[in-house]
């Protein structure tokens, strides 16, 4: 009797277990399902990190191409302006040559003819002469002078009839002109000078005041 109750009892036992293994295997997805969403969800994370890390090169890669810009920029700059303390000091040289110049009327640069002293000596030049050959040098050397400066492209500027500017030009003095507009350039004393787009030097100038 109570061998058969034992085989009772463990058959029942072993019923429940499948009943209970039953109910597990409804409860959970099968190993095939749950291996492929795990595969999935690392494939999305993976596209997702890639998307991401093109997005960040794409951006180094423009912000390099614009700091290699700048840089050729600022390149450009220095090497096209490292000559203004040069230049600038060599405008005071070009001034003095241009009053010298000016100090010279055109009637005083009109050679006149000197009588021979002896058919074998040179005849003595006259100071007219003498005056020329003066104006003649300074002025070679004011031309050989700016084309220096032209070669690294400083340029001179007259604004006379222009409209005054404060950022080209430089006032000296202001008067009534009758007949003029006022604020225009009536008299340019020292010419301007550019090195390329920029202002070297202002060019010192009388402007045309209103006279109300």
């Amino acid at each position: 009797m109570r061998r058969g109750y034992s085989e009772t009892k463990s058959s029942e036992q072993t019923d429940e277990q499948k009943k209970d293994e039953e109910a597990k295997a409804k409860d959970e997805p099968p190993k095939e399902d749950s291996a492929c969403s795990l595969e999935a969800g690392k494939l999305k994370a993976k596209e997702a990190e890639v998307v991401d890390l093109t997005g960040r090169l794409r951006y180094l890669q423009a912000d390099f191409l614009n700091l290699q810009r700048n840089a050729a920029r600022e390149k450009e700059q220095t090497r096209d302006f490292a000559i203004s303390r040069f230049a600038s000091d060599l405008l005071e040289t070009v001034d003095v040559l241009a009053l010298a110049l000016k100090s010279v009327p055109a009637s005083a640069l009109v050679p006149e003819g000197t009588p021979l002293a002896s058919p074998s000596s040179p005849p003595p030049k006259s100071a007219q002469a003498y005056l020329l050959e003066l104006h003649t040098g300074v002025e070679m050397t004011q031309r050989q002078l700016l084309q220096t400066l032209f070669k690294y492209h400083v340029k001179p500027f007259d604004p006379t009839g222009d409209k005054f500017d404060p950022n080209r030009h430089e006032a000296l003095y202001q008067v009534p002109i009758p007949g003029k507009e006022p604020g225009t350039v009536l008299d340019c004393q020292k010419s301007g000078y550019m090195i390329k787009d920029r202002v070297l030097r202002a060019a010192q100038v009388g402007v045309v005041q209103d006279a109300s």
